[in-house]
């Protein structure tokens, strides 16, 4: 009798814990998911830089190479901007940078990738990523010029020289969500939720965006 119930206790405790890592598992898939989405009005904002519809700073910076390279100010090609703020110890960042690439030529955007760090291992991101011909930044000062405190980050920019949209990026929804937000004027998650009277202030905005 006590080897029966103790056999009945033992199924049942897996079977509790089966139940437990499914639902564990479902969980994750679900956080993995909500990382994923991202409404079509504009990446997520967390930054404090030079806001959506002011001009871009301009500046000239020495790019990796020893070409100036030109941020903000009207293009002379006429055409608009994508900084991408990334590292080659930032793993979604390698990700984004063949994504990155195909969107902006789909877009007729110039990428400028910018980032922060030592100079040998920026070169050998280039290499392994054939970014050979994209303009590339090794410089802190446009990180905090623009306040970009995580990565991998973008900032979209007409070829008037104005910030048109800007967040947080990690696959091409996010990237395609930039030039929506240029197209609907709506720059960020925030302040389409602040234009529809979904919220009333910047802080709730940030909340529900979340």
């Amino acid at each position: 009798m006590s080897y029966e119930v103790l056999l009945y206790s033992n199924i049942l405790l897996w079977v509790v814990v089966l139940a437990l890592g499914a639902v564990v598992f479902g969980m994750v898939r679900q956080v993995g998911i909500l990382h994923e989405r991202v409404a079509p009005m504009g990446a997520m904002m967390n930054d404090h830089g030079p806001e959506v519809g002011e001009m871009a700073p301009d500046m000239k910076i020495a790019g990796i190479d020893g070409d100036l390279i030109r941020i903000g100010g009207a293009a002379a090609d006429r055409k608009g901007r994508l900084l991408l703020f990334v590292s080659p110890t930032c793993p979604i960042c390698k990700k984004l940078l063949p994504i990155a690439k195909s969107f902006a030529s789909g877009e007729k955007l110039s990428v400028v990738l910018v980032g922060d760090g030592d100079v040998a291992e920026q070169r050998a991101m280039i290499a392994q990523h054939k970014l050979e011909g994209i303009p590339y930044v090794n410089s802190p000062q446009v990180g905090m010029t623009f306040q970009v405190g995580k990565l991998p980050y973008a900032i979209l920019i007409d070829e008037d020289g104005v910030i048109r949209a800007k967040g947080l990026v990690n696959s091409r929804e996010h990237l395609e969500s930039l030039a929506i937000a240029r197209e609907t004027g709506y720059g960020t998650i925030q302040a389409y939720l602040k234009a529809q009277g979904y919220v009333k202030d910047d802080a709730a905005a940030h909340r529900e965006a979340a």
